[in-house]
């Protein structure tokens, strides 16, 4: 009898070991689809993808999404500004120019950037248009200010060119893709 006793327990201990282990497919969050349907045809999806997948706060619509998106271009710029700001105390002469008109650039187009967050967080349907408009001017400012500031850098070489070339196309980057998340917007 204890023999028995003893089989159902090891049987019925490998049932509950073999439920608790068996995986069940998840299917993918909401935020996660909501993202990736988002970032289909955006300019750069690959980097819109991974920049709003690791994106801390929460976006469950395409206005929050929207939103996440500039600020993520925010703190790109914002980090691209103080590069700037480091890099004047480095350069040459002949860097020297471009690099401070740069670090203007990227400093208005915190500014512009800032501006459109704030009007995104303040939508209404009676002024949606005019909203939607002045956001999408202020971020064609802020990518306007970041071509200006690497064409500046045409006529100088090296790795200061190299450096301010690759971190302002990066901020550039996801500026763009949050343009194109802002036009996606068809109501408060």
């Amino acid at each position: 009898m204890a023999t028995v006793t003893g089989a159902a327990v090891i049987l019925l201990f490998l049932t509950i070991l073999s439920v608790a282990t068996t995986v069940v497919p998840s299917s993918p969050s909401p935020p996660s689809d909501l993202i990736r349907s988002s970032c289909l045809h955006a300019t750069f999806p690959k980097v819109c993808v991974n920049t709003l997948t690791v994106y801390k706060g929460r976006a469950t619509t395409p206005r929050e999404l929207a939103q996440a998106a500039i600020k993520i271009s925010i703190s790109r710029a914002s980090k691209a500004s103080e590069f700037l700001s480091g890099l004047q105390k480095e350069a040459n002469k002949r860097e020297m120019g471009a690099v401070k008109d740069c670090a203007s650039q990227i400093s208005d187009s915190v500014d512009d950037l800032r501006k459109t967050l704030g009007e995104l967080k303040q939508l209404r349907r009676g002024t949606f248009r005019w909203q939607m408009s002045n956001a999408e001017t202020w971020v064609s400012a802020a990518l306007t200010n970041e071509d200006t500031c690497i064409d500046g850098f045409k006529e100088i070489e090296g790795t200061v060119r190299s450096d301010v070339k690759k971190k302002v196309t990066n901020v550039a980057k996801v500026t763009s893709n949050a343009l194109y998340l802002i036009n996606r917007l068809d109501h408060p």
